[in-house]
């Protein structure tokens, strides 16, 4: 065997080699991804004050709770919806 068609060869294999992992690695990703991932949510209504809603903000945010959503619930009051 000549050592130019040694060398093509010996790529080949390099080559397939490398999209062989690189398919098993995206393989591993993906069932990965599809694990169920489960949240716990928390409506809180809170006074229309800054002051209040900074309280309430870092109370949840120290727990581990994220703020997702800020709705007005009766229109006189924010609703902040957090998710953990």
């Amino acid at each position: 065997m000549s050592p130019t068609v040694f060398r093509v060869l010996m790529g080949a294999v390099v080559m397939l080699a490398i999209a062989l992992s690189s398919v098993t690695i995206w393989h591993q990703a993906i069932a990965q991804g599809q694990e169920a991932k489960r949240y716990v949510y928390k409506v809180v209504d809170v006074p229309a004050d800054n002051t209040s809603m900074q309280t309430i903000l870092n109370e949840y945010g120290a727990a581990g709770w994220e703020l997702i959503v800020v709705g007005m619930g009766d229109m006189t009051a924010p609703r902040l919806v957090f998710k953990k």
